[in-house]
């Protein structure tokens, strides 16, 4: 299980995927609000002049040396949900997210996010 502190500390490092392709660079960290463990990251992404953040989840994520080993292909990733630069994710859109990976979208027991930004 990668640390909250551990995954704070690769941002603006690489974000490759199985294979090692460069998907982007780490811009954010998103932790699982009930359990407060890291569960997704955004990815900055695209050209210099239209960059996007993408959301890619961190089960089976390795820390390696200057980059992050996500499980998810480049391909998957780049269809991925997405915010712009300087957005901010709405709780409706969580669900969107966990869709696209194929994972189960469970909000809290009062409706709350899953998903909180560190």
């Amino acid at each position: 299980m990668i640390q909250s502190a551990d995954i704070r500390e690769w941002r603006n490092h690489d974000v490759v995927d199985p294979r090692g392709h460069k998907i982007g660079v780490l811009e954010a960290v998103y932790v699982d609000t009930v359990t407060d463990e890291p569960a997704v990251v955004t990815v900055r992404t695209g050209l210099p002049t239209r960059q996007r953040l993408v959301f890619v989840p961190l089960d089976e994520a390795v820390v390696g040396p200057d980059y992050l080993k996500v499980s998810h292909s480049k391909g998957e990733v780049r269809k991925a949900p997405s915010i712009g630069t300087d957005d901010v994710l709405l709780a409706e859109s969580e669900v969107e997210i966990f869709h696209h990976y194929g994972m189960r979208y469970e909000p809290g027991v009062g409706g709350e996010r899953k998903l909180a930004r560190r």
